[in-house]
């Protein structure tokens, strides 16, 4: 955000217009506001957080605080602010509800506030100047944009980013505060800091984390438990007896192979309670057979003769939400791990070795159902072939039946053509006799050629 001009008009100390043109000061960089007091310092920064968000840092809220007692009353309280923010030159104008004389009779009346919010639209090169908008210019014009309160604010706020406590406690540090921090001690100074920047959120955040923590360490002892009773059910599952927080166990070497088990040389636990005794507690709950080295007998995990066994020969196990617990675990689990994956190994051999079997099998049991299916084809051609052999007689009679139809078929046509002809032929005898019928009896067996001549 970088501000440009400032104007007020009877706000504050300030009775008449004044305008600050900030782009003159920030020449060099940095500028100071400098005066006695009562210049109008604060109410220069006051005026700036009016522009922006309608409202003035502290308890000067209302346009009777903000108006000056020196300004005429016919004057209004009005404050202009140009700024650009976002990449984009904006000018806000606010007027706070301020009471103005009267147009008829004595007496005042309230003004509402009112709020205007234009842009500067540049000019298009070339342009020549703009047409139309506010105040047009060489360079471009002014644009309005809004009138209402809600709307203005809203711009301003997305544009900045905070809100107008969020400005005041970073922007603008209340007058003589600053001061009082640099001579106050850390006490003091941090409860100014709480004041200034209200600090009060990052306590509660502080006790928020910490009940977190601890809710986070019992989650962790609670997991603590959970896997040490994991463990033990996996060293169950993997056929192990031994105890997996017991430091005689040895760990995995770095190629997961387990190490060779070497007496431990510890400085011992505490047998008569303490925190090392809570794996004990902990281990007495799985039924499972611990091996105590340098004895001949099984004695319980949770027993006394465990609790001897684990001060005579071990250093202290850590317990539950103890650091280092989950590592202990871990590592003598994995031990287990180790045992497991090695019976994995000869299982899955044993798995493969199966599967080529079933393999084969079903390879063997393919072409035995290929030759059952041929050979059922070969016994239906057999029977088919016995049938056909056994209607031979019929089939020649059949055969000779068929050529005789065939020869018949070729000469219907002819037999065909000579009935049709027969036809004809008596036909024309009828037609005939019926026409020699009327002619005389010497005539009507004389030739065509005598009845011709006749």
């Amino acid at each position: 955000m970088r501000l440009h001009r400032l104007s007020l008009t009877a706000f504050g100390p300030f009775g008449a217009a004044q305008t600050i043109d900030f782009d003159r000061l920030a020449g060099e960089g940095l500028f100071l506001l400098h005066g006695p007091t009562g210049a109008g310092k604060t109410s220069v920064l006051d005026a700036v957080c009016f522009a922006l968000y309608g409202s003035v840092p502290g308890a000067r809220q209302s346009g009777q605080a903000l108006r000056s007692d020196l300004a005429d009353p016919l004057t209004p309280t009005e404050v202009v602010l140009e700024l650009t923010v976002a990449g984009r030159r904006l000018e806000i104008t606010r007027l706070p509800e301020q009471p103005r004389p009267k147009k008829r009779g004595s007496g005042t009346t309230k003004e509402k506030a009112q709020s205007r919010l234009r842009e500067f639209v540049p000019a298009e090169p070339g342009a020549g100047g703009a047409a139309g908008g506010d105040a047009p210019g060489p360079d471009g014009h002014w644009k309005a944009l809004s009138r209402s309160h809600q709307e203005i604010g809203e711009e301003i706020g997305q544009l900045l980013g905070m809100s107008k406590e969020q400005f005041c406690q970073v922007v603008l540090l209340p007058q003589g505060d600053f001061a009082r921090f640099l001579r106050a001690d850390a006490e003091a100074r941090a409860r100014l800091l709480g004041r200034l920047f209200d600090t009060r959120r990052f306590a509660a955040l502080e006790e928020q984390l910490n009940a977190r923590r601890r809710t986070a360490a019992d989650t962790v002892l609670a997991g603590d438990e959970r896997l040490l009773a994991l463990a033990h059910r996996m060293a169950q599952a993997a056929g192990e007896s031994a105890d997996l927080t017991d430091p005689s166990v040895p760990a995995p070497d770095r190629y997961g192979q387990p190490a060779a088990r070497t007496p431990a040389r510890g400085r011992g636990s505490a047998a008569a309670g303490g925190r090392g005794r809570a794996p004990a507690a902990v281990m007495a709950r799985p039924a499972v057979t611990a091996t105590v080295p340098g004895q001949g007998g099984a004695v319980e995990p949770g027993g006394r003769g465990a609790a001897h066994a684990s001060a005579a020969d071990g250093p202290a196990v850590p317990g539950p939400g103890e650091p280092g617990f989950v590592e202990t675990v871990l590592v003598r689990a994995a031990v287990a791990r180790v045992s497991a994956r090695e019976r994995l190994t000869v299982a899955r051999s044993a798995v493969a070795a199966a599967e080529a079997a079933e393999r084969a099998a079903a390879e063997q049991w393919a072409v035995a159902r290929e030759r059952d299916r041929l050979q059922q084809r070969y016994a239906d051609a057999r029977r088919r072939a016995g049938r056909l052999e056994a209607h031979a007689e019929e089939r020649e009679h059949t055969r000779g039946r068929l050529e005789r139809a065939r020869a018949a078929a070729e000469v219907a046509p002819a037999l065909a053509l000579r009935d049709a002809a027969r036809r004809e032929l008596d036909t024309a005898r009828r037609a005939e006799r019926e026409c020699r019928g009327p002619l005389p009896v010497g005539l009507a067996d004389a030739a065509w050629e005598q009845l011709a001549a006749q």
